[in-house]
Protein backbone atom coordinates (compact mmCIF):
# COMPACT_ATOMS: atom_id res chain seq x y z
CA UNK A 1 0.00 0.00 0.00
CA UNK A 2 1.43 3.34 -0.80
CA UNK A 3 1.61 5.41 2.29
CA UNK A 4 2.94 8.91 1.41
CA UNK A 5 1.20 11.59 -1.46
CA UNK A 6 3.90 13.38 -2.30
CA UNK A 7 4.13 17.34 -2.97
CA UNK A 8 4.51 19.00 0.43
CA UNK A 9 7.92 19.99 0.86
CA UNK A 10 10.41 17.49 2.60
CA UNK A 11 11.41 18.90 6.29
CA UNK A 12 11.20 18.77 9.97
CA UNK A 13 8.13 16.09 10.25
CA UNK A 14 5.14 17.61 12.03
CA UNK A 15 6.42 21.12 11.74
CA UNK A 16 2.80 22.66 9.73
CA UNK A 17 2.35 22.62 13.80
CA UNK A 18 4.75 24.79 14.65
CA UNK A 19 3.48 27.27 12.07
CA UNK A 20 1.46 28.63 14.64
CA UNK A 21 4.04 30.66 16.24
CA UNK A 22 4.00 32.92 13.21
CA UNK A 23 0.31 33.90 13.98
CA UNK A 24 0.15 34.06 18.25
CA UNK A 25 2.52 35.19 20.40
CA UNK A 26 4.67 32.78 21.74
CA UNK A 27 2.89 32.14 25.00
CA UNK A 28 -0.55 31.95 23.40
CA UNK A 29 -2.72 28.87 24.49
CA UNK A 30 -2.71 27.92 20.30
CA UNK A 31 0.79 28.39 20.37
CA UNK A 32 1.44 26.19 23.30
CA UNK A 33 -1.27 23.40 21.81
CA UNK A 34 0.60 23.24 18.34
CA UNK A 35 4.37 22.72 20.21
CA UNK A 36 1.97 20.19 22.13
CA UNK A 37 0.54 18.34 19.05
CA UNK A 38 4.04 18.64 17.51
CA UNK A 39 5.94 16.70 20.64
CA UNK A 40 2.85 14.27 20.78
CA UNK A 41 3.40 12.98 16.74
CA UNK A 42 6.91 12.71 17.02
CA UNK A 43 6.34 10.49 19.87
CA UNK A 44 3.75 8.92 17.95
CA UNK A 45 6.69 8.23 15.19
CA UNK A 46 8.21 5.97 17.37
CA UNK A 47 5.67 3.28 16.36
CA UNK A 48 6.23 3.63 12.99
CA UNK A 49 7.29 0.29 11.16
CA UNK A 50 9.88 1.68 9.15
CA UNK A 51 12.08 2.55 11.67
CA UNK A 52 14.37 1.00 14.36
CA UNK A 53 12.37 0.34 17.46
CA UNK A 54 13.58 2.64 20.15
CA UNK A 55 15.07 0.93 23.63
CA UNK A 56 12.69 0.45 26.25
CA UNK A 57 14.26 3.71 27.97
CA UNK A 58 14.32 6.01 25.15
CA UNK A 59 10.51 5.02 24.87
CA UNK A 60 10.03 5.89 28.76
CA UNK A 61 11.84 8.88 28.53
CA UNK A 62 9.97 10.52 25.41
CA UNK A 63 6.75 9.10 27.16
CA UNK A 64 7.13 10.38 29.95
CA UNK A 65 8.60 14.27 28.46
CA UNK A 66 5.76 14.39 26.00
CA UNK A 67 2.62 13.46 28.67
CA UNK A 68 4.43 16.47 31.45
CA UNK A 69 4.24 18.86 28.67
CA UNK A 70 0.41 17.74 27.46
CA UNK A 71 -0.28 17.58 31.82
CA UNK A 72 0.34 21.33 31.32
CA UNK A 73 -1.89 21.95 29.07
CA UNK A 74 -4.87 20.90 30.84
CA UNK A 75 -7.57 23.33 31.05
CA UNK A 76 -6.80 24.31 27.13
CA UNK A 77 -10.39 22.69 25.89
CA UNK A 78 -10.65 20.42 22.97
CA UNK A 79 -7.51 20.04 21.47
CA UNK A 80 -5.72 19.26 25.03
CA UNK A 81 -7.91 16.25 25.54
CA UNK A 82 -6.92 14.97 22.24
CA UNK A 83 -3.38 15.34 22.36
CA UNK A 84 -3.50 13.25 25.76
CA UNK A 85 -5.43 10.37 24.57
CA UNK A 86 -3.01 10.39 21.42
CA UNK A 87 -0.65 9.89 23.84
CA UNK A 88 -2.28 7.65 26.03
CA UNK A 89 -2.89 5.30 22.82
CA UNK A 90 1.02 5.41 21.99
CA UNK A 91 2.02 4.41 25.00
CA UNK A 92 -0.34 1.46 25.12
CA UNK A 93 0.24 0.28 21.98
CA UNK A 94 3.73 0.39 22.34
CA UNK A 95 3.27 -1.35 25.99
CA UNK A 96 1.08 -4.15 24.15
CA UNK A 97 1.91 -4.05 20.09
CA UNK A 98 -1.52 -3.15 19.39
CA UNK A 99 -0.70 -0.58 16.94
CA UNK A 100 -4.04 -0.37 15.57
CA UNK A 101 -5.23 1.04 19.61
CA UNK A 102 -3.38 4.56 18.53
CA UNK A 103 -5.64 5.24 14.83
CA UNK A 104 -8.96 6.35 16.82
CA UNK A 105 -6.90 9.02 18.63
CA UNK A 106 -5.34 10.49 15.53
CA UNK A 107 -8.57 9.98 13.55
CA UNK A 108 -10.70 11.87 15.85
CA UNK A 109 -7.82 14.50 16.18
CA UNK A 110 -7.78 14.92 12.30
CA UNK A 111 -11.64 15.71 12.59
CA UNK A 112 -11.51 17.88 14.81
CA UNK A 113 -8.74 19.77 13.27
CA UNK A 114 -10.65 19.49 10.15
CA UNK A 115 -13.61 21.10 11.88
CA UNK A 116 -11.42 24.03 13.00
CA UNK A 117 -10.17 24.70 9.27
CA UNK A 118 -7.00 23.63 10.13
CA UNK A 119 -6.17 21.53 7.08
CA UNK A 120 -2.79 21.10 6.82
CA UNK A 121 -2.75 20.42 10.68
CA UNK A 122 -5.68 17.65 9.80
CA UNK A 123 -3.78 16.36 6.79
CA UNK A 124 -0.72 15.73 8.85
CA UNK A 125 -2.60 14.10 11.73
CA UNK A 126 -4.15 11.94 8.89
CA UNK A 127 -0.75 11.13 7.28
CA UNK A 128 0.73 9.84 10.33
CA UNK A 129 -2.11 7.18 10.96
CA UNK A 130 -1.21 6.10 7.40
CA UNK A 131 2.26 5.77 8.35
CA UNK A 132 1.84 4.07 11.66
CA UNK A 133 -0.57 1.88 10.13
CA UNK A 134 0.82 0.24 6.96
CA UNK A 135 0.69 -3.15 7.67
CA UNK A 136 -1.70 -2.92 11.22
CA UNK A 137 -4.72 -1.22 10.49
CA UNK A 138 -7.96 -3.08 9.97
CA UNK A 139 -9.22 -2.46 6.53
CA UNK A 140 -12.20 -0.34 7.74
CA UNK A 141 -9.74 1.90 9.54
CA UNK A 142 -7.35 2.66 6.42
CA UNK A 143 -10.12 3.50 3.88
CA UNK A 144 -11.46 5.68 7.01
CA UNK A 145 -7.76 7.80 6.93
CA UNK A 146 -7.80 7.61 3.25
CA UNK A 147 -10.92 8.43 2.26
CA UNK A 148 -11.21 11.45 5.03
CA UNK A 149 -7.46 12.70 3.39
CA UNK A 150 -9.01 13.39 0.19
CA UNK A 151 -11.70 15.15 1.38
CA UNK A 152 -8.90 17.14 3.64
CA UNK A 153 -6.96 17.39 0.38
CA UNK A 154 -9.89 18.52 -2.04
CA UNK A 155 -10.38 21.44 0.79
CA UNK A 156 -7.03 22.60 0.18
CA UNK A 157 -7.86 22.21 -3.30
CA UNK A 158 -4.64 19.53 -4.04
CA UNK A 159 -6.86 18.35 -6.28
CA UNK A 160 -4.78 15.63 -7.74
CA UNK A 161 -3.56 13.99 -4.09
CA UNK A 162 -6.96 14.27 -3.45
CA UNK A 163 -8.13 11.98 -6.44
CA UNK A 164 -4.68 9.87 -5.62
CA UNK A 165 -6.10 9.68 -2.02
CA UNK A 166 -9.56 8.94 -2.96
CA UNK A 167 -8.52 5.93 -5.54
CA UNK A 168 -6.23 4.57 -2.82
CA UNK A 169 -9.49 4.05 -0.48
CA UNK A 170 -11.29 2.64 -2.98
CA UNK A 171 -8.00 0.21 -3.65
CA UNK A 172 -8.48 -0.82 -0.29
CA UNK A 173 -11.84 -1.49 -0.41
CA UNK A 174 -11.85 -3.25 -3.58
CA UNK A 175 -9.50 -5.69 -1.84
CA UNK A 176 -11.50 -6.19 1.62
CA UNK A 177 -14.55 -6.77 -0.65
CA UNK A 178 -16.26 -3.72 0.98
CA UNK A 179 -18.33 -2.57 -1.95
CA UNK A 180 -20.13 0.35 -0.37
CA UNK A 181 -16.24 1.94 0.51
CA UNK A 182 -16.00 1.17 -3.65
CA UNK A 183 -18.73 3.43 -3.95
CA UNK A 184 -17.78 6.05 -1.38
CA UNK A 185 -14.45 6.75 -2.91
CA UNK A 186 -15.93 6.79 -6.44
CA UNK A 187 -18.54 9.40 -4.76
CA UNK A 188 -14.93 11.02 -3.28
CA UNK A 189 -13.38 11.33 -7.09
CA UNK A 190 -16.50 12.68 -8.52
CA UNK A 191 -16.63 15.68 -5.98
CA UNK A 192 -12.77 16.49 -7.14
CA UNK A 193 -14.20 16.15 -10.93
CA UNK A 194 -16.98 18.80 -9.81
CA UNK A 195 -14.64 21.10 -7.80
CA UNK A 196 -12.10 21.13 -10.72
CA UNK A 197 -14.96 21.95 -12.72
CA UNK A 198 -15.14 19.25 -15.57
CA UNK A 199 -19.15 19.76 -14.82
CA UNK A 200 -19.90 17.30 -17.94
CA UNK A 201 -17.43 14.44 -16.46
CA UNK A 202 -18.91 14.83 -12.67
CA UNK A 203 -22.67 14.48 -14.09
CA UNK A 204 -21.52 11.35 -16.09
CA UNK A 205 -19.65 10.53 -12.80
CA UNK A 206 -22.72 11.08 -10.50
CA UNK A 207 -24.89 9.10 -13.14
CA UNK A 208 -23.26 6.11 -13.23
CA UNK A 209 -22.91 6.37 -8.95
CA UNK A 210 -26.61 6.36 -9.11
CA UNK A 211 -27.28 3.31 -10.80
CA UNK A 212 -25.15 1.58 -8.87
CA UNK A 213 -26.03 2.45 -5.13
CA UNK A 214 -29.73 1.99 -6.47
CA UNK A 215 -28.62 -1.24 -7.39
CA UNK A 216 -26.89 -2.44 -4.56
CA UNK A 217 -29.51 -0.70 -2.01
CA UNK A 218 -26.93 1.48 -0.40
CA UNK A 219 -29.23 3.83 0.66
CA UNK A 220 -26.81 6.74 1.59
CA UNK A 221 -24.18 6.49 -1.21
CA UNK A 222 -27.75 7.04 -3.34
CA UNK A 223 -28.34 10.13 -0.86
CA UNK A 224 -24.85 11.62 -1.77
CA UNK A 225 -25.04 10.56 -5.86
CA UNK A 226 -28.76 12.47 -6.05
CA UNK A 227 -26.91 15.12 -4.02
CA UNK A 228 -23.87 15.26 -6.66
CA UNK A 229 -26.12 15.21 -9.55
CA UNK A 230 -28.24 18.13 -8.39
CA UNK A 231 -25.64 20.23 -7.78
CA UNK A 232 -24.11 19.68 -11.05
CA UNK A 233 -26.59 20.08 -13.39
CA UNK A 234 -27.56 23.49 -10.94
CA UNK A 235 -24.19 24.04 -11.95
CA UNK A 236 -24.60 23.38 -16.02
CA UNK A 237 -27.95 25.94 -15.94
CA UNK A 238 -30.10 23.37 -15.16
CA UNK A 239 -31.65 24.00 -11.66
CA UNK A 240 -34.53 22.66 -12.44
CA UNK A 241 -33.79 19.61 -13.27
CA UNK A 242 -31.63 19.47 -10.26
CA UNK A 243 -33.75 20.80 -7.39
CA UNK A 244 -35.40 17.45 -7.37
CA UNK A 245 -32.56 15.67 -6.94
CA UNK A 246 -31.28 17.29 -3.89
CA UNK A 247 -34.70 17.08 -2.25
CA UNK A 248 -34.66 13.55 -2.58
CA UNK A 249 -30.99 13.55 -1.24
CA UNK A 250 -32.89 15.36 1.52
CA UNK A 251 -35.19 12.32 2.18
CA UNK A 252 -32.62 10.00 1.60
CA UNK A 253 -29.88 11.17 4.03
CA UNK A 254 -29.98 10.21 7.55
CA UNK A 255 -27.80 12.79 9.45
CA UNK A 256 -28.78 15.88 10.32
CA UNK A 257 -25.14 17.39 9.04
CA UNK A 258 -25.77 16.04 5.61
CA UNK A 259 -29.85 17.08 5.10
CA UNK A 260 -28.85 20.95 6.33
CA UNK A 261 -26.01 20.82 3.55
CA UNK A 262 -28.51 19.36 1.17
CA UNK A 263 -30.84 22.13 2.01
CA UNK A 264 -28.78 24.88 1.54
CA UNK A 265 -28.38 23.31 -2.06
CA UNK A 266 -31.59 23.34 -2.51
CA UNK A 267 -31.74 26.77 -1.66
CA UNK A 268 -29.39 27.50 -4.04
CA UNK A 269 -31.30 25.98 -6.78
CA UNK A 270 -34.24 27.42 -6.17
CA UNK A 271 -33.30 30.95 -6.07
CA UNK A 272 -31.36 30.06 -9.41
CA UNK A 273 -34.76 29.68 -10.98
CA UNK A 274 -36.61 32.63 -9.38
CA UNK A 275 -38.16 30.36 -6.67
CA UNK A 276 -37.18 33.10 -3.41
CA UNK A 277 -39.82 31.96 -1.47
CA UNK A 278 -39.21 28.23 -1.53
CA UNK A 279 -34.55 29.01 -1.36
CA UNK A 280 -35.93 31.60 1.91
CA UNK A 281 -37.50 28.54 3.43
CA UNK A 282 -34.66 26.19 2.49
CA UNK A 283 -32.08 28.37 3.79
CA UNK A 284 -34.06 29.23 6.64
CA UNK A 285 -34.41 25.88 7.92
CA UNK A 286 -30.68 25.22 8.45
CA UNK A 287 -30.49 28.29 10.31
CA UNK A 288 -32.94 27.44 12.87
CA UNK A 289 -31.48 24.59 12.86
CA UNK A 290 -27.81 24.96 13.03
CA UNK A 291 -26.58 27.78 15.20
CA UNK A 292 -22.58 27.44 14.27
CA UNK A 293 -20.53 25.82 11.50
CA UNK A 294 -20.25 25.49 8.01
CA UNK A 295 -23.70 24.43 6.57
CA UNK A 296 -24.88 28.10 8.45
CA UNK A 297 -22.47 30.03 7.13
CA UNK A 298 -23.33 28.98 3.81
CA UNK A 299 -26.97 29.74 4.99
CA UNK A 300 -25.83 33.16 5.47
CA UNK A 301 -24.00 33.54 2.12
CA UNK A 302 -26.95 32.70 0.71
CA UNK A 303 -29.87 34.40 2.77
CA UNK A 304 -27.55 37.27 1.83
CA UNK A 305 -27.70 36.87 -1.88
CA UNK A 306 -31.66 36.59 -1.47
CA UNK A 307 -31.94 39.50 0.78
CA UNK A 308 -30.17 41.44 -2.34
CA UNK A 309 -32.45 40.05 -4.76
CA UNK A 310 -35.15 41.41 -2.68
CA UNK A 311 -33.04 44.77 -2.66
CA UNK A 312 -33.65 44.43 1.12
CA UNK A 313 -30.37 46.64 2.03
CA UNK A 314 -30.69 46.42 5.82
CA UNK A 315 -31.24 42.56 5.90
CA UNK A 316 -27.94 41.95 3.14
CA UNK A 317 -25.81 44.55 5.26
CA UNK A 318 -26.72 42.59 8.70
CA UNK A 319 -26.25 38.93 6.58
CA UNK A 320 -22.91 40.53 5.17
CA UNK A 321 -21.51 41.59 8.71
CA UNK A 322 -22.57 37.92 10.06
CA UNK A 323 -20.88 36.10 7.66
CA UNK A 324 -17.63 38.34 7.58
CA UNK A 325 -16.92 37.63 11.04
CA UNK A 326 -16.67 33.79 10.03
CA UNK A 327 -14.26 34.36 6.90
CA UNK A 328 -10.88 33.22 8.70
CA UNK A 329 -12.66 29.92 8.92
CA UNK A 330 -14.23 29.51 5.64
CA UNK A 331 -12.02 27.47 3.06
CA UNK A 332 -11.29 28.71 -0.20
CA UNK A 333 -14.39 27.81 -2.35
CA UNK A 334 -16.69 29.48 0.01
CA UNK A 335 -14.62 32.52 0.49
CA UNK A 336 -14.26 33.12 -3.20
CA UNK A 337 -18.25 32.68 -2.93
CA UNK A 338 -18.41 34.58 0.26
CA UNK A 339 -17.13 37.67 -2.40
CA UNK A 340 -18.57 37.41 -5.38
CA UNK A 341 -22.54 37.36 -3.73
CA UNK A 342 -21.41 39.94 -1.94
CA UNK A 343 -20.47 41.66 -5.26
CA UNK A 344 -23.50 41.05 -6.61
CA UNK A 345 -25.23 42.85 -4.04
CA UNK A 346 -23.37 45.91 -4.11
CA UNK A 347 -23.93 45.91 -7.75
CA UNK A 348 -27.80 45.98 -7.70
CA UNK A 349 -27.96 48.54 -4.88
CA UNK A 350 -25.74 50.37 -7.62
CA UNK A 351 -22.14 50.71 -6.09
CA UNK A 352 -20.18 49.60 -8.77
CA UNK A 353 -17.13 50.54 -7.54
CA UNK A 354 -16.92 48.40 -4.30
CA UNK A 355 -18.67 45.69 -6.53
CA UNK A 356 -15.91 45.31 -9.02
CA UNK A 357 -13.42 45.02 -6.10
CA UNK A 358 -15.07 42.73 -3.94
CA UNK A 359 -15.60 40.79 -7.51
CA UNK A 360 -11.28 41.03 -8.31
CA UNK A 361 -10.89 39.42 -4.31
CA UNK A 362 -13.56 36.46 -5.18
CA UNK A 363 -11.65 36.20 -8.67
CA UNK A 364 -7.85 36.19 -7.16
CA UNK A 365 -8.70 33.68 -4.25
CA UNK A 366 -10.51 31.24 -7.31
CA UNK A 367 -8.00 31.37 -9.45
CA UNK A 368 -5.09 31.07 -6.60
CA UNK A 369 -7.00 27.73 -5.57
CA UNK A 370 -7.26 26.54 -9.34
CA UNK A 371 -11.40 26.57 -8.77
CA UNK A 372 -11.41 26.80 -12.97
CA UNK A 373 -15.46 26.80 -12.88
CA UNK A 374 -15.49 29.36 -10.46
CA UNK A 375 -13.10 31.40 -12.51
CA UNK A 376 -15.74 30.89 -15.19
CA UNK A 377 -18.23 31.92 -13.35
CA UNK A 378 -17.10 34.94 -11.63
CA UNK A 379 -15.82 36.39 -14.96
CA UNK A 380 -18.87 35.38 -16.91
CA UNK A 381 -20.95 37.76 -14.07
CA UNK A 382 -18.36 40.49 -13.57
CA UNK A 383 -18.35 41.06 -17.00
CA UNK A 384 -22.49 41.84 -16.91
CA UNK A 385 -22.27 43.34 -13.60
CA UNK A 386 -24.17 46.41 -14.11
CA UNK A 387 -26.78 44.43 -15.36
CA UNK A 388 -27.60 43.32 -11.75
CA UNK A 389 -29.35 47.02 -11.22
CA UNK A 390 -32.34 45.77 -12.53
CA UNK A 391 -35.09 48.49 -12.52
CA UNK A 392 -37.61 48.72 -9.58
CA UNK A 393 -40.40 47.49 -11.45
CA UNK A 394 -38.74 44.54 -12.20
CA UNK A 395 -37.96 43.57 -9.15
CA UNK A 396 -41.26 41.66 -8.00
CA UNK A 397 -41.81 39.87 -11.08
CA UNK A 398 -37.87 38.54 -10.43
CA UNK A 399 -39.09 36.81 -7.35
CA UNK A 400 -41.40 34.13 -9.89
CA UNK A 401 -40.01 30.99 -10.45
CA UNK A 402 -38.82 30.92 -14.06
CA UNK A 403 -39.97 26.59 -14.48
CA UNK A 404 -42.80 25.15 -13.50
CA UNK A 405 -42.98 21.23 -13.26
CA UNK A 406 -44.60 18.93 -10.76
CA UNK A 407 -42.06 17.47 -9.13
CA UNK A 408 -40.72 21.76 -8.20
CA UNK A 409 -44.18 21.77 -7.71
CA UNK A 410 -43.69 19.05 -4.97
CA UNK A 411 -40.27 20.23 -3.73
CA UNK A 412 -42.04 23.91 -2.93
CA UNK A 413 -45.03 21.91 -0.84
CA UNK A 414 -42.51 19.56 1.19
CA UNK A 415 -40.35 22.73 2.00
CA UNK A 416 -43.33 24.55 3.25
CA UNK A 417 -43.94 21.47 5.33
CA UNK A 418 -40.72 21.66 6.90
CA UNK A 419 -41.50 25.18 8.69
CA UNK A 420 -42.89 24.62 12.09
Amino acid sequence: MSTELQSRPAGLPHAVFLQRVADEPATSPDVRLGQGAFLALRFVDLLAPDREPPTPDVFRYQWAATERYCAELAGEGTEASHLSCIVRAAGEAHRTGEFNLVAPALFAYAMYLEQESHFEEAEDALQTMINIGVGRLPPSDAISAWMRLGRVLRKQTEFDRATTAYNEAGRVAQAAGDQFSVLLSRIGVSNVVHFRGNLPEAERGWRALLVDARDGGYRNAEAQAHHGLGNVLQRRGLAHAGAPHLWRAYELYEDEVDQLGVLNDLGIALLSIGDLDGAERALGEIARRERVGGNRTNALIELMQCASFRRDRLGFERLREECLDHLDQMPPNIRADYYLKVGIGLARFGNFTKAETSMRQALEIASAHELHEMVFRIERIRGGLRACEAPEEMVGAATEPTHQSDALREVSASLAALSP
